[in-house]
């Protein structure tokens, strides 16, 4: 898929965010993956972010993150697989070719490893990690890697291949600047931990999508939602976010690094073997689980 195409893909509809299954020996577990794919593939999304920020990408090797690429391409051969990648710019380059060989059609470049860095380090580190690869490219504004609006518009001029911004940071004023300054040049994704929960407010800034974290193991409520944001229907919006959304976020803010716990525990409440998540992160508690189990059996 060409970085133009993906670009147009992304604007069609919902991107999920898969989790990544680790084994007893907390080995990336390809079997387990295959399986929740399968079980996802049923409801139609427009897009993988596989080994992303709820995939854990944080805590994978670059031969692991490039073994979740090919297991998920053979998985869903049609579907369009983009790919976590970050840390430094050398390995954010060596890695972004290795996600490219494996078959992914495009990267999600997550922040640098660690340090603060100035506009024109940050602008140095995007252009590199675009001129390596064929690929579509996706810039995420989180964490110490913010780039502002004039950066994005110099990168844009600059990488063919830059598609995307996805935000993660809710500086609705940058997000604004961007959408507005760069028109359709970009598709814009919604990024913030439970996006739902801001998805009304970022729609207000030009951002018509985001990736569901909770897509993974309640589809028919992820999808009900983005329908219900798509056509403009507030009432039902703000009726799931009372009933689900709010709910699952009160369990989610009990421990700092749950967004990803909870949703991994969500997998596993579903019935997919998808082992802990790795340190640093910690599982939810028993009680946390059957905090879970309740609120998915009343969307289930």
């Amino acid at each position: 898929m060409s970085p133009t195409e993906l670009r147009d893909v992304i604007r069609s509809g919902l991107l999920s965010f898969p989790v990544t299954p680790f084994d007893a020996e907390d080995r990336f577990a390809p079997g387990p993956f295959r399986a929740h794919l399968d079980w996802l593939s049923a409801h139609p999304v427009a897009g993988l972010i596989v080994a992303g920020g709820t995939g854990e990408m944080f805590s994978l090797t670059p031969d692991e993150v490039i073994a979740v690429v090919k297991t998920a391409r053979e998985a869903q051969p049609d579907a369009p697989v983009i790919a976590g990648c970050g840390y430094g710019t050398r390995m954010a380059c060596d890695l972004a070719q290795g996600i490219e060989a494996a078959g992914g059609d495009g990267i999600l470049l997550l922040p640098h490893y660690l340090i603060g860095a100035p506009q024109d380090g940050i602008e140095a580190h995007i252009r590199a990690v675009c001129r390596s690869t064929d690929m579509g490219v996706i810039v995420y504004n989180r964490g110490q890697s913010v780039v502002k609006a004039e950066t994005l518009a110099r990168l844009a001029d600059n990488c063919p291949n830059l598609i995307g911004f996805k935000d993660g940071t809710g500086d609705i004023d940058t997000v604004k600047r961007i959408t507005v300054g760069l028109g359709d040049r970009l598709a814009y994704i919604g990024g913030m931990p439970t996006h739902e929960l801001f998805a009304q407010a970022y729609r207000g800034a030009g951002v018509d999508t985001y990736s569901s974290a909770v897509f993974n193991f309640v589809p028919e409520t992820a999808l009900a939602f983005h329908a219900a944001f798509t056509s403009g229907d507030d009432a039902t919006c703000h009726k799931m976010l009372q009933e689900f959304y709010y709910p699952f976020a009160a369990i989610r803010d009990r421990k700092s690094g749950y967004a990803v716990s909870a949703v991994k525990a969500g997998v596993r409440l579903r019935g997919f073997d998808t082992g802990s998540v790795r340190s640093p992160l910690t599982d939810l508690t028993e009680e946390e689980s059957q905090m879970m189990a309740a609120l998915i059996e009343g969307r289930s």
